[in-house]
């Protein structure tokens, strides 16, 4: 952390996100990703970093960010039955870079339309051959992809949602259990 300036390197603590300072108003920080995206943060979010610079983190402030940024699961009262947990996911990679060869030209309301209507025609694929658990990865970002997938889930009767296994997918991924009618 710290003061930062235009034209510093930084990433982001909780995301995979890595760019240069291009703006700084008051307590907004915008941040162009290495892939030309632009993000706004906020100091506590970023570190800085420079090609000669290492970052040391003792394994007491790792546990320590972990568990200010862990989330409570909420449990489910019916447990799947054991076959159930053994049945086989179907994992939907959501970031951007993995539906299309080239966002030029596309505006961050384009990229989160593209990746509904991925999110959507691929549960209706898992509904139709009736695969009962499918994870859909969305990262961990602003927000903004997880909570219009979780509006898109709610519109099924057929389904429950809950955050996917933290040690396989971080807070990044949600998994989606499908009911199947007899």
């Amino acid at each position: 952390m710290g003061v930062f300036a235009i034209g510093d390197k930084v990433e982001t603590i909780d995301d995979v996100i890595k760019g240069t300072i291009v703006e700084i108003k008051e307590d907004q920080i915008t941040v162009e990703s290495s892939d030309g995206f632009l993000f706004n943060f906020v100091a506590k979010e970023l570190v800085r970093r420079d090609k000669s610079q290492h970052i040391r983190v003792s394994n007491l402030e790792v546990d320590q960010i972990k568990s200010e940024k862990e989330i409570p699961k909420k449990r489910n009262t019916t447990s799947p039955k054991s076959k159930e947990r053994s049945a086989p996911k179907m994992e939907v990679d959501l970031h951007i870079n993995q539906l299309t060869n080239s966002t030029k030209g596309l505006s961050n309301h384009d990229m989160l339309n593209l990746q509904l209507e991925t999110a959507r025609r691929q549960l209706q694929f898992a509904i139709q051959k009736r695969i009962q658990k499918v994870v859909f990865i969305h990262g961990v970002g602003e927000g903004t992809l997880k909570e219009e997938l979780y509006y898109l889930f709610n519109r099924y009767d057929n389904i429950t949602f809950y955050d996917a296994d933290y040690q396989k997918y971080g807070l990044g991924a949600t998994e989606v259990y499908i009911y199947q009618n007899p």
